[in-house]
Order: C-alpha cells, then structure tokens, then sequence
C-alpha cells in the first residue's frame, strides 16, 4: 500500500472512518511501513477489522486521487485489484492487511558485497546484508540498494574475477552434480513420507500467528519448537508425482525445507532478541535496547542434522556510526541508550563545529569514513536540481 499512500490514498476501517491520525496524528498514512502495519493490527485488534472468508482487513481507499491519477501512476495496482480481486480501485475500497513484505537479512557481506564466511561469493540487493537498512527499510530503498550495489559490488566482483585463479577442477562439479542428482532420486524413489504442501501450510501458519506484526516470548518459543520439529519432518519428504521435468511438487520438495530453515533463523533469532528494534516488535519487550542489543544477529546451520540454527552476534561499533541511533519520532519512544551514546553525540557535534565552512559531504566523510572507489565518490546530488 505505500505507493498508494504516498500518493495521498487513506486507510479505513470497517465504519469507513480514517483512523491513521488517531494513532500517529503527525504523520498519520505517511508513517514507517513497521508502524503503519502495527497500528493496523491494533485497530483490528480493537474489532474494527472488515469480516472476511480470510480473516479481518482493512480498506485502501484511492478513490479520492481519481482515474487519471490511477491510470497513470498506479497501474499496476489497478491491474492487481482488476485481475484478483475483480474490483474497481477508482470507485472502490481496496481489502488490505499487513503481511511479510521484506527479508531485512541475507548473506552477512563486507563492504565489497563478499561473503565474510566464503571468499569469492558476492551478493547483491535483497539477497544480501549488506548494511544498508537495519532493522526497517524505508520505502524505495529496495530499488536503491539493488541499483547502488548493482553497480559498486558489480565491479569488486569484477576485479576480484579478474585478479583471482577463478579456475575449478573439474571433478568438483561432477561430484556436485552426483549429489544433487542423487537428492532428487531418493525424493521420487521414496514411497512413503511427508506431504510437502502440508509442511509449507504448517510453516506459513506459525510464522503468521506466532511470528508475525506483534510477537511475545510464549509465541516465540512455541514457533521455535514447532518449526525445529518441521525441519526434522522435511527430511522425510515423499512426492505423488515422479516426473523429473516441469515438476512443481518436485521444486517445492527441494525449496520447502529451506523456507522451513530459514523461518527458523527468523523465530529464533527474534525469541533471543529481548528488545522492539524496527519491524521486530516484542509486547513483552517494548524498549530499544542499545545498551544490550545493538548487533547483528548471525544465524548458522553448522551440520546437516541441526534441527534449529546456531545464533552468534556482531556488535556494533557506535563511535563509528554517522550519528548514534536516536527517536524516530513515533510515540513515546521507549529506548536504552548504549553507553557510548553521549560520547558519540558529543563527538559528532563537535566534529561539525570544528568545520562550519564544510559541505555535507565533507561533514559525512568526517563523522564516518568510507571505503569507496574514487569514481563513485563524487557530490551527489538530486538528478533535476536547478531545472524545471
């Protein structure tokens, strides 16, 4: 719904009534999407959801922006609500609910988008952390980071190819090929075991009831065991239709183990993390804990037999960080500063008051310097600024 609400649309509830300023009276439909999606589920909480065959939701009502409006900047929304829902967005409300939208970790990468656990594999965009958004991205910088780290880990892909003996035995990829083909056969030649749709429902259901917009250490720790009890019954797959070829259940056999994996990291990473941080919000812990929780959470399958992940942790270092987290502005903010908060705001102060005369850049470049090629170094600057 952001686009939508960029452009002006409104969220209603069952009664037709604007309920956003109600909540964030400032920034009301314009406020972080982690926000938005909880004062949503509050609001139906409260029983002002729209009843449904699917469960509550709430309305998206862009019917005050107009045809021309629609037509032109939100097509493709039009085109969605016209094919799967059969309803009009010009002159009808729109069924909306917050859902997972966004994997905020990946591939833990450095600076060159190279993986810190195996050298040589590079990750980009959505697929990778690469440090970019933490625990909230804001909305369009998916776009932004898939086009900046395109272009930046691109080229140390590049020259990292280019300045390393990127050539491979043979007999590696033959006996990788071996055991991946030998994976496939014991999945058809299996008669009797778990129905792969069923495992993918189970995991949905968990991760939605139990790990969902708002979360608490009971939900938490129920999902970690029934998602470590899935990973164990993922191993025993068995598919109806045996076909090598254009094979969905096949697909979903190899693919639904890994889901199931990765929800794992995900519960179990939130269930240890005793603090709210961005889209991770505990109503049992309600505060931002920087004084205990400001790192990375680092998730590992160490053996094939693991039922659930191997969780470590890489701190911070807020004395390098542009500016020392603060409020975002929603609410009565509910932090605990890091020791070193104090500390690091007093030195960026007086990092910008030691150069009144400097740029942005220069001031940025000051408070956190950065390893950048020197082509990609240049004043950026809005593409238009000056023209009409």
């Amino acid at each position: 719904t952001e686009g939508c609400r960029g452009d002006g649309g409104l969220l209603k509830d069952v009664d037709g009534y604007r309920f956003m300023p109600d909540y964030e009276p400032g920034k009301k439909e314009l406020a972080s999407r982690d926000v938005v999606s909880r004062r949503m589920t509050e609001h139906m909480r409260k029983g002002k959801g729209v009843p449904s065959p699917y469960g509550p939701h709430l309305w998206l009502d862009i019917t005050l922006l107009g045809k021309a409006h629609i037509d032109k900047n939100l097509r493709e929304v039009k085109e969605i609500c016209e094919y799967f829902l059969g309803i009009d967005p010009v002159t009808e409300y729109i069924p909306v609910r917050p859902t997972q939208h966004y994997s905020m970790g990946g591939i833990r990468t450095d600076h060159t988008g190279m993986s810190r656990q195996l050298g040589g594999l590079f990750a980009a965009g959505e697929v990778a952390c690469w440090d970019m958004h933490g625990f909230n991205r804001l909305g369009g910088n998916s776009v932004a980071e898939t086009v900046v780290a395109g272009m930046i880990v691109g080229e140390f892909a590049a020259d990292y190819c280019e300045g390393t003996d990127t050539s491979i035995p043979t007999s590696i990829v033959r006996d990788f090929v071996k055991n991946e083909e030998a994976k496939i056969t014991k999945l058809i030649d299996r008669s009797n075991g778990e129905d792969v749709y069923e495992l993918k429902e189970a995991m949905q259901h968990i991760m939605m009831e139990k790990v969902g917009i708002f979360r608490n250490g009971e939900d938490l720790t129920q999902a970690c065991d029934e998602l470590e009890a899935l990973v164990a019954r993922s191993r025993n797959i068995a598919i109806k239709n045996k076909i090598r070829s254009s094979n969905p259940e096949l697909v979903d056999a190899i693919r639904v183990p890994m889901m199931i994996k990765l929800a794992a990291c995900v519960a179990c990473g939130a269930s240890a993390r005793t603090e709210s941080r961005g889209a991770h919000f505990r109503e049992d812990y309600p505060e931002r804990n920087d004084r205990d929780w400001l790192k990375r959470t680092l998730a590992f399958w160490k053996n094939e037999s693991d039922d659930l992940p191997t969780l470590e942790y890489a701190d911070l270092d807020i004395m390098k960080m542009e500016m020392p987290p603060g409020s975002r502005g929603y609410g009565g903010a509910k932090i605990i500063d890091h020791p070193d908060t104090e500390k690091r705001t007093q030195q960026v102060e007086e990092i910008k008051k030691a150069n009144p005369n400097a740029d942005r850049f220069e001031i940025q470049r000051a408070l956190m310097p950065y390893d950048l090629p020197e082509k990609y170094r240049g004043k950026n600057e809005r593409i238009g600024v000056g023209f009409e």
